[in-house]
């Protein structure tokens, strides 16, 4: 069976024309169609189905599908790690985050780690807090940056900090004179959240929860900028992640108020599948982050949770 050809079914599987699956491939349309139809008699059952102008897959393609997948994965994995062992300093790092973590702690750990090792590349995914988890489970990424444990028996996780959250509310609100507040004294206001499936949503909903109360959503946005932009227009208020400080700024009107009664914070992990051996960038890179967020909020040397696999023949990286 040609890798090649598994290529091509994978990428019409994903939705691409078998005339552009096989101009990826460099082969002609002809060519690439007698191929799959040599893969579906290997396999013995028809694996796609004309609807129309496209090809969907037929239930005995899906399945198929995922075992395609899953040894392509593991020959580029395989790649990857020969290409490491034969030069460490290069390799490449498959990461994802919570998209609330792409204005400071992801930047900040790939810049650090970039000036230890610029050989090695990033390629980064961005999603809310289910999307992580499938990124690791289909080995889309390495490891994932993520707000909690998944508490997924096929994934490992160690904290790296606790992130403060604060309430925000407008510079003009009757609370915003003060520093600390209880939660419980905005129970009857309007929240700005994300919607349903991002972490802090399920974090803001269970800490209001915590304080007596059921939030009130006022609006529900994809990202905390705009959770930003709308405590500043006075429509609400909201849980946000650390804030550079408490003033108010001319582009956002916010006063940023510790809470009292209740643990306004959530942890910060990060996390790869337990069973598989990760590639030595990545392994380094897990390395980088322990220690570059240790001292930060609780340190991460004091969590505990289990040391992820090395690549065997790979130098090891320091111990966290």
């Amino acid at each position: 069976m040609d890798l090649q050809v598994l290529r091509s079914f994978q990428a019409v599987a994903a939705g691409v024309t078998v005339t552009e699956a096989a101009s990826a491939a460099r082969v002609t349309q002809p060519a690439l169609s007698r191929a799959l139809g040599r893969l579906e008699d290997e396999v013995g059952a028809e694996l796609f189905q004309r609807v129309g102008r496209v090809l969907r897959l037929t239930p005995a393609g899906r399945v198929f599908k995922e075992y395609a997948d899953t040894v392509l994965d593991a020959y580029d994995r395989g790649r990857r790690a020969v290409a490491e062992v034969v030069d460490p300093d290069t390799g490449v790092v498959s990461l994802a985050f919570l998209h609330t973590l792409g204005t400071w702690l992801v930047p900040k750990l790939v810049t650090g780690f970039r000036q230890e090792h610029p050989g090695v590349r990033f390629e980064l995914h961005q999603h809310e807090e289910n999307g992580l988890v499938q990124h690791l489970l289909s080995a889309t990424a390495d490891l994932v940056i993520t707000s909690k444990d998944p508490g997924h028996p096929l994934i490992a996780w160690r904290r790296l900090l606790v992130e403060p959250l604060l309430l925000a509310v407008p510079a003009q609100h009757r609370l915003a004179r003060h520093d600390r507040v209880r939660l419980a004294e905005v129970a009857d206001e309007p929240f700005i959240l994300l919607k349903s499936g991002y972490g802090l949503r399920g974090v803001t909903e269970a800490l209001c929860r915590e304080a007596g109360f059921v939030p009130q959503a006022g609006f529900e946005g994809d990202d905390v900028q705009t959770l930003r932009g709308l405590v500043a227009a006075g429509l609400g208020v909201s849980l946000i992640p650390g804030a550079p400080d408490g003033a108010a700024t001319p582009d956002y009107p916010i006063r940023y108020l510790e809470i009292t009664d209740v643990e306004g914070a959530r942890d910060i992990g990060v996390a790869w599948l337990s069973g598989r051996t990760l590639p030595p960038a990545s392994r380094r890179f897990i390395d980088h982050a322990l220690r570059t967020t240790a001292g930060q909020g609780t340190p991460a040397a004091s969590s505990t949770g289990p040391e992820p696999p090395r690549s065997g023949r790979a130098a090891p990286g320091p111990q966290a």
